[in-house]
């Protein structure tokens, strides 16, 4: 893996595990542009490491990731072809994570928000510091959920309470997450690298390919899942986009104010 191509993260090997760093903490490790992009073939790369058997994804500063860029959510509404691009994007990031037969540890060492949040619950096993907060606010700004938050939530924490987050956006902390089953463990944020470095060590010291084939059965539902709910997610969240009430959200976010929707 030529860690050189990647501009918006690093990467730091432990003998057998590889940790992952999203590295624009100046943005708050938001996927716009670039960063989106080289997430889109992160997972491929991955899979193809030969150095590594376990993988730790985790933030620089004070977020794990942000999500979304509101100036860039403008410009896409602007260029539609490259709203067009990142569809295929997105749709590669949620099969290129399901289809890494690695594990995958998500180290959330803040807010996982949006798109963020669906990278973290995407990973096989999410710790999280007790003061991060995890959220899916799509449909605040007028766009639907279309990027994998449709298919994860509902499946670790049951429709009636994903529905209610995706609804409204509301945001939860990782003690809430871990309480309701969005995460396995939320932990002090002193104690969370020490923590997720002996799970990691755990899993590297397991035989290698039954825990992969492990990894590759258990997720056989979530890619049919993801087979048959990502083109219409991201056909809607495409449709969403070209809405007024998407344009007024990017506006009274510009202007510091609360939205006024009026599309019917």
């Amino acid at each position: 893996m030529n860690f050189d191509d990647y501009k918006t993260m690093t990467f730091e090997r432990r003998g057998r595990v590889l940790t992952v760093t999203f590295n624009q903490p100046e943005k708050l490790n938001s996927f716009a542009g670039a960063s989106h992009t080289e997430l889109s073939w992160l997972f491929y790369d991955l899979v193809e490491d030969k150095e590594s058997d376990i993988i730790v994804i985790t933030g620089a500063g004070r977020a794990f990731s942000a999500g979304g860029d509101i100036e860039y959510m403008q410009w896409l509404h602007d260029n539609p072809a490259e709203f067009y691009r990142c569809v295929r994007e997105a749709k590669r990031i949620v099969n290129g994570m399901l289809e890494c037969d690695k594990p995958v540890i998500a180290k959330v060492n803040g807010d996982a928000i949006g798109l963020g949040s669906t990278v973290a619950v995407f990973c096989d096993v999410c710790f999280a510091a007790e003061d991060a907060r995890f959220g899916d606010p799509h449909n605040n700004v007028g766009l639907v959920s279309g990027d994998g938050g449709q298919i994860m939530w509902p499946y670790l924490i049951g429709y009636a309470r994903a529905k209610h987050y995706l609804f409204t956006g509301e945001k939860l902390t990782a003690t809430k997450a871990e309480q309701i089953g969005l995460i396995n463990a939320a932990m002090p944020a002193s104690e969370l690298d020490a923590y997720v470095d002996a799970y990691a060590d755990k899993l590297a010291a397991m035989p290698v390919q039954s825990l992969r084939w492990s990894k590759s059965t258990i997720n056989v539902p979530l890619r049919q899942m993801a087979a048959s709910m990502m083109d219409v997610g991201m056909a809607y969240e495409n449709v969403s986009s070209a809405a007024k009430d998407h344009v007024e959200a990017i506006a009274a976010f510009r202007e510091k104010r609360k939205p006024v929707f009026n599309q019917r």
